[in-house]
């Protein structure tokens, strides 16, 4: 077959426009072309005629809530920090990291041997003075009673013929000189004894504190964060020991943007939910709202106490944080989704009239999660319309 014969003729081919072979074309088929934008000309008359299902919600009444979702960390009330006051050999360490511990709960044990020699030997030098004070006192005691003694039986001698004026008059001297001495040894030894005593008692006092301060001790109810020292280690006077988280009220540190300052106020109520614990939820409240604007983030800083914190909440965790800013009960509410240009000066919704979607503008209030408060533009019982419907459609509503 002669390859020239089989090929087909130029003018019956498809060609670039302006081109003789293009136009012959167009004019072999110009009557299917004509018949296919007919078909389409009434296929879409027909779904433009059609109604389109849409679903409608009812203008009802229910509470909203706007709030402002923040992320936050956990800041426990106080993180002390025990030290040793004293220098010494760490000889136990009785707790670590994450133990909970009660107020007053031994920590650390420095070794006290040298300290409770020291309280022994002050306990020593009180009894001491003590004893001798006591022994001067009863000397004097027993001088002025035998005297007195003496002094008695003279008398009785006298009465009896058996003693002279002269003796009786000696054993009286006797008597009240031993009563004289006796109160001015008294005198003087009472200050002196009294002296060393207190000085022996003072001490055993330091002694007493030097040995209590082998015990490290938690100041309050609190959790362990973190153990900075092992058995073996010499700690100095200040040297920081443990890292404590104080139990208690427990606070909440977040950053909320500059723009939502307007909204925020102190006492506003919050759920809170923990990032590791997703599914749990736990009140707080507003606390503390920042005198000035970051400058640099361009955030303020909010504090929320937590009156009763879970016990899976740990210092420093990762929170989420809704704050109420509005609320109002028993409102005209409509769902979000079918509120459009939501945000802008000129929200609207779409009802149907007459078979067909219709905007209709609306005035919004306070805008939830999922419901938005209507203040103007609808009324109860009325149905929104939901969906991708646009306005002038025609429309079949089905509730």
């Amino acid at each position: 077959m002669n390859p020239e014969s089989a090929r087909v003729p130029e003018a019956q081919l498809p060609s670039d426009g302006g081109k003789p072979g293009h136009r012959a074309w167009l004019r072999r088929h110009r009557g299917w072309l004509v018949v296919a934008v007919a078909v389409a000309v009434v296929l879409l008359g027909i779904a433009l005629a059609r109604p389109q299902p849409v679903r409608a919600t009812p203008v009802g009444r229910g509470d909203v809530v706007r709030a402002i979702v923040l992320t936050g960390r956990v800041r426990p009330r106080a993180s002390p920090q025990v030290g040793a006051t004293t220098t010494g050999t760490v000889q136990r360490v009785l707790v670590r990291e994450g133990d909970r511990v009660s107020g007053r709960q031994l920590l650390v044990q420095l070794d006290d041997a040298q300290a409770r020699a020291a309280v022994a030997e002050a306990r020593a030098l009180v009894a001491s003075a003590l004893g001798q004070t006591q022994s001067a006192r009863e000397q004097a005691g027993t001088a002025v009673r035998q005297t007195a003694r003496d002094l008695e039986r003279a008398r009785l001698l006298y009465e009896a013929g058996a003693m002279s004026a002269r003796d009786l008059e000696s054993a009286a001297r006797a008597a009240a000189d031993a009563r004289s001495a006796a109160a001015a040894a008294n005198a003087r030894g009472s200050a002196g004894a009294l002296a060393e005593v207190e000085r022996a008692r003072a001490v055993l006092a330091a002694a007493e504190a030097q040995l209590a301060n082998m015990r490290i001790t938690a100041p309050a109810a609190a959790t362990v964060i973190a153990r900075l020292v092992d058995p073996g280690d010499v700690v100095v006077p200040g040297q920081p020991l443990l890292e404590l988280a104080l139990a208690g009220a427990t606070e909440i540190v977040a950053f909320a943007s500059e723009d939502n300052l307007a909204d925020l106020r102190v006492g506003a109520g919050a759920l809170v939910s923990a990032d590791a614990y997703p599914a749990e939820r736990f009140t707080a409240q507003v606390t503390w709202i920042a005198p000035a604007v970051d400058p640099t983030q361009g955030t303020v800083e909010v504090r929320l106490g937590v009156l009763d914190p879970p016990a899976y909440l740990m210092p420093e965790m990762t929170v989420s944080v809704n704050i109420d800013v509005a609320s109002r009960r028993n409102a005209l509410v409509v769902p979000r989704g079918a509120v459009r240009d939501l945000g802008t000066p000129a929200p609207w919704v779409l009802v149907e009239r007459a078979g067909r979607a219709v905007r209709r503008p609306i005035q919004a209030g306070i805008v939830g999660e999922s419901r938005v408060e209507v203040v103007g533009g609808l009324a109860a019982g009325e149905r929104v319309l939901a969906g991708s419907v646009e306005p002038g459609v025609r429309v079949r509503v089905r509730d």
